[in-house]
Formats: C-alpha cells, sequence, structure tokens
C-alpha cells in the first residue's frame, strides 16, 4: 500500500540525515497515517478512509460531507 494520504494527498518526502561532522545520508521522512472509521451522516454508515492525522482535525473543524464533496 502506498503512503498517500486520501484527503491532503501528503506522502513520504525524502531528505538527508546530518551527523555533527556534517556527513550526509539519505533518508525518509514519513507521514503520520492512520486507517479512521468517519460516519456519514447523509449515507447513515461508516467508511474508511487512510488519513494523516492533520486531516482527522481538519475533518473534526469542518466536516466528513465536505471532504467528500471535494473528493468527487
Amino acid at each position: 500500500m502506498s503512503k498517500i494520504c486520501q484527503i491532503t494527498k501528503k506522502k513520504v518526502i525524502f531528505g538527508h540525515k546530518r551527523s555533527h561532522a556534517l556527513n550526509t545520508t539519505k533518508r525518509k521522512f514519513n507521514i503520520n497515517l492512520k486507517k479512521h472509521r468517519f460516519w456519514v451522516q447523509a449515507q447513515k454508515k461508516f467508511i474508511k478512509l487512510k488519513v494523516s492525522t492533520q486531516a482527522i482535525r481538519l475533518i473534526n473543524k469542518k466536516s466528513i460531507e465536505y471532504f467528500l464533496k471535494k473528493i468527487k
């Protein structure tokens, strides 16, 4: 499975580890993904999404219906 948020489209980014001697080696910065169930009032059922924690906060502020309209 790919590590991409279904709401914000965030994904893994790449960078460098830096030692005290300023040597660089490649590394990955993973995003904080969670599998979460959301209750959709209009459809009266749960939907499962793989979202970042930032997206969960956005959904709590606006609503899941807002983002479902935006996705379609």
